[in-house]
């Protein structure tokens, strides 16, 4: 089967439309419609559905868009490998973690891996959905549970445990609670324990309402349960390393909080030998060897 034609056929069923897979291909509209139609002869099989509004792709176009992008999905790791050099760190590498990890540890210490491997180009997808690594959907993960899929190679990194927290403004304006029925005095601000996030957060939530808290906001992302605290608006249930990288929080009735929740890295065994893959490993985990250091010095202090 010709390659031409299901780079081009992979790149129509993607955009949906014949012009828009032209411009990423460079290539016109009846180029790319001739090649479209010499793929369909050579199956003898209709791949898509035209109307007004573009194109569908028909069963026998769903098999074989499954099939070209597995196929492309294997070559990019082929091509990771290949271009991964002995000395050299550069390239694309796409990361997936949660929103609130990504957005609150992960993000802000980037710059350091930046530093050392300016030529990188990292792709931070963030999302509850755990993306399939073995498909390559993402190259390497950090996930708050130990991932079940076959074929990863998986690193424990740390724990969090989700703690409530305060400005220390708003401690100072409010005061502090002494037991879990002064909370009723202030607003609770926390993820929904509905929205999609680890199942231990989710337990502490609803363990913190069954209290009659009177006035609670919730917000669909830790970014946002974060500002909220930090604008005093009442006191957040948040992961424990924020603690350490806002020092302005303040730990409200220390004993209470989360069970443990296991941070792990998850990368593909193919991936085993990639000079990204391991500058990123080792990033990730200097930042937390650095973490904890500073947490066990503040802990003597």
């Amino acid at each position: 089967m010709d390659w031409d034609k299901l780079r081009i056929f992979h790149a129509v069923a993607d955009a949906g439309s014949l012009t828009h897979a032209g411009d990423a291909l460079q290539l016109s509209q009846s180029a790319v419609s001739r090649q479209i139609r010499g793929l369909e002869q050579s199956l003898n099989a209709t791949l898509f559905h035209r109307h007004a509004r573009g194109l569908i792709l028909t069963e026998q176009g769903e098999l074989l868009f499954d099939a070209t992008r597995a196929m492309l999905k294997r070559l990019d790791t082929a091509t990771a490998r290949i271009r991964d050099s002995e000395e050299e760190v550069f390239g694309e590498l796409r990361v997936t973690t949660t929103t609130g990890f990504g957005t609150l540890w992960l993000a802000p210490r980037l710059s350091q891996l930046y530093k050392k491997y300016p030529d990188l180009k990292i792709d931070l997808m963030l999302e509850e959905r755990v993306l399939d690594l073995p498909m390559r959907e993402a190259d390497v993960a950090i996930r708050m549970k130990e991932p079940s899929q076959a074929d990863l190679i998986r690193k424990r990194l740390m724990s969090v445990h989700m703690v409530l927290a305060a400005n220390a403004d708003y401690i100072a304006e409010y005061g502090m609670p002494q037991q879990l029925i002064d909370l009723r005095d202030h607003r609770l601000i926390s993820q929904n324990p509905n929205s999609a996030q680890v199942g231990a957060a989710a337990m502490l939530v609803s363990e913190l309402i069954a209290n009659d808290i009177p006035s609670i906001l919730t917000v669909n992302n830790y970014f946002g349960v974060l500002q909220g605290v930090l604008h005093n608006l009442g006191i957040g249930v948040l992961p424990d390393y924020l603690l350490h990288d806002f020092p302005n929080l303040a730990r409200v009735l220390p004993e209470v909080e989360s069970i443990e929740v296991p941070v792990f890295l998850a990368y593909p065994e193919e991936l085993r030998h990639s000079k990204r893959i391991a500058a990123f490993r080792d990033f990730v985990q200097d930042e937390i060897f650095t973490y904890r250091k500073t947490m066990k010095e503040q802990a003597v202090t």
